[in-house]
């Protein structure tokens, strides 16, 4: 039997996990509103925060964290497995309902657990608990990449080049601060004071700074002549992947911090970088802009209710 958390606490704990995530999707909403910042620099600043700051925050993750406390090999493959079954139930799925090519690679979409998910984690249990979390980070996003492009490339008839997705791989600003961080941990390296203090101080302005960017980015024009798909989109991204993979990670008995990682794995909405990878490999690209803007809207509401549910069930 469960032991069932207090109503008002839970409430409160999903509540303070995602109003500010939301906040910030707001201010960079009025930001693009009120012309402070330009259409045309959207791009080049969300270039700056994946490229220079998020690196700085994964690697922060992981810098310093006793892994030998935190790792957890059933949580990592737990998240490996329930990524490559989602992946290929997402395809059978869309192969039944779209008979596009151009559309089905724009269909399939990856969770944006860096953006959304590090910061559920941190809300809930503070940032010096997220060292399985950003372990998570290195091994899903390397492994979210290679099967988009996968993807992307199958449903548009190209010869899928191994050698360049592992270059893709080998050069992603995330997988590159993972690993340097990972490093540290490995060889117990300690950074000088002023150095570390930097480090920490450029990542904590990532999350704050993608959020507002995506909240800018936010427009409704997108939705013209791709409705159907995105309706799909958005109840398959945000409601049932989300039921089948934390039901069954409650099932087999996940609980805690690694309980709310898969959370922010796979209740996220979809990746920011969907659209731009759409456009860059002739898919549906206004439909995965379209995409990736409603379900971080309504992401918000949606992983309120997932933590709440299992927060009062008492999975953490």
């Amino acid at each position: 039997m469960l032991k069932r958390g207090d109503f008002m606490e839970s409430f409160f704990v999903a509540l303070n996990a995602v109003l500010p995530m939301f906040i910030m999707l707001f201010i960079g909403f009025l930001v693009r509103k009120l012309k402070i910042l330009q259409d045309s620099f959207l791009p080049q600043l969300n270039k700056i925060v994946f490229n220079v700051f998020f690196p700085f925050l994964m690697f922060n993750n992981i810098y310093g964290s006793d892994f030998s406390s935190v790792f957890s090999p059933k949580l990592l493959a737990f998240a490996v497995i329930g990524v490559f079954t989602i992946y290929f139930l997402s395809i059978g799925f869309t192969l039944l309902v779209e008979k596009s090519n151009y559309s089905r690679g724009a269909m399939i979409h990856r969770s944006n657990f860096v953006l959304m998910g590090l910061p559920i984690a941190a809300n809930i249990f503070g940032k010096d608990k997220l060292g399985m979390t950003a372990v998570l980070v290195a091994v899903v996003v390397p492994l979210y990449n290679m099967l988009a492009v996968i993807t992307l490339e199958i449903f548009r008839g190209q010869k899928i080049n191994v050698l360049k997705i592992l270059k893709g791989i080998a050069k992603n600003p995330l997988i590159i601060g993972s690993a340097l961080g990972l490093l540290s941990v490995a060889f117990n390296i300690s950074l000088p004071e002023t150095i570390d203090k930097t480090v920490s101080d450029i990542a904590a302005v990532a999350t704050p700074l993608a959020l507002i960017v995506l909240g800018a980015s936010v427009t409704f024009d997108s939705i013209k002549g791709c409705s159907r798909n995105l309706i799909i989109c958005i109840i398959a991204r945000l409601v049932v992947v989300p039921a089948l993979c934390l039901g069954t990670a409650a099932l087999i008995g996940i609980r805690g911090v690694d309980f709310v990682s898969l959370i922010g794995l796979f209740a996220s909405p979809c990746a920011v970088s969907s659209f731009t990878m759409a456009q860059q490999m002739d898919s549906d690209f206004k439909l995965a802009g379209a995409a990736v803007v409603f379900t971080s809207v309504l992401a918000c509401f949606t992983m309120f209710l997932w933590i709440f549910f299992f927060r009062q069930a008492g999975f953490f």
